[in-house]
């Protein structure tokens, strides 16, 4: 369920100056210290257990946006800014001679990164295996006739996305693309790079996580070498500004600097 907020004058205004995101978008990027990553990960590893970096970068994602940044959990519907209930992240998996998936986690803000980690697990066993088929809404519009895609698609924006309601008979739901997505470009040797926000996706964000490298940093006023991870992030204008973008970068830094936070559950601060 979704609920209209109360904005203000200028994000009344940006929502009528901008179009969909392929008008009003903002960049950025930033590196993070991945040590404590990548031990919390190695020491799962010896449990058992196999965490990956996306898994990570999902669990402090949803948790920043659902506790510190809910006013960033948003999407457009006919001109009103209307708040999701849950932090559910889209993402596109890739594979090393597999080709890229798609997938919800919902209400990732509630699960451990060991739960999302073994969430993620099995939808992937259930797509290889052919027992269950990955979202995509690209096959469902590549089968229509040439001449009539552009208007299927504008209908289907008007009708999903705009108005809220279902369509059955391509089986997507009216908010089919979640609170945020993320995507490892890393693992195509890509250190940064910013990724297109589909305009029918009503997402503020697509974040981009690029390949951790060796690199010099200065810490307590030392040069030192450390792995850091690029993420990068492209953003919907009409929703979110600088100061939400630094609040996102913070929430997220915190938990990802103190993974053994994110095996844990979280609860709101009353």
């Amino acid at each position: 369920m979704a609920k209209k907020i109360k904005i203000d004058a200028w994000r009344k205004t940006a929502i009528n100056i901008y179009g969909p995101p392929r008008d009003g978008k903002v960049y950025g990027t930033y590196e993070i210290d991945a040590s404590p990553l990548l031990n919390f990960i190695s020491e799962k590893k010896k449990k058992g257990i196999r965490i990956t970096v996306t898994n990570m970068v999902t669990a402090a994602l949803a948790r920043t946006l659902y506790f510190d940044v809910p006013e960033m959990n948003c999407f457009i519907r006919r001109g009103k800014m209307m708040q999701r209930d849950d932090a559910h992240v889209f993402l596109a998996v890739a594979q090393s001679g597999k080709s890229v998936q798609s997938m919800i986690i919902p209400k990732a803000q509630e699960k451990t990164v060991s739960e999302i980690a073994q969430y993620q697990k099995e939808k992937l066993e259930k797509i290889y295996s052919g027992k269950k088929k990955s979202f995509n809404i690209q096959k469902s519009i590549a089968k229509v006739p040439w001449p009539l895609r552009g208007p299927v698609v504008k209908f289907i924006k008007w009708w999903l996305f705009d108005n809220g309601l279902p369509l059955p008979f391509v089986k997507l739901k009216p908010d089919p693309f979640g609170s945020i997505a993320i995507s490892n470009i890393g693992v195509f040797g890509l250190s940064s790079g910013y990724l297109a926000l589909l305009p029918i996706s009503n997402l503020p964000a697509i974040i981009a996580m690029g390949k951790i490298k060796e690199k010099p940093v200065v810490i307590d006023g030392e040069i030192v070498i450390r792995p850091m991870l690029p993420i990068s992030g492209t953003f919907d204008h009409r929703i979110v500004e600088g100061d939400k973008i630094g609040l996102l970068k913070d929430g997220a830094e915190k938990r990802l600097l103190h993974p053994e936070t994110l095996d844990k559950p979280e609860k709101k601060q009353i």
